[in-house]
């Protein structure tokens, strides 16, 4: 069985309950987000 799952929903999840966790953080979480998801949207999700 195989499971896809998108990529963007799934950092946000993750950056949202780390801000949560520890709002000091936020610059941080939120410059990861915009990188990975630039580099997701550049190389269109297929890092093979």
């Amino acid at each position: 069985m195989t499971v896809i799952t998108s990529a963007g929903p799934l950092i946000s999840l993750v950056a949202g309950i780390l801000i949560l966790i520890m709002p000091r953080l936020l610059n941080y979480i939120v410059a990861i987000y915009l990188i990975v998801i630039g580099l997701l949207g550049l190389f269109g999700g297929h890092l093979r």
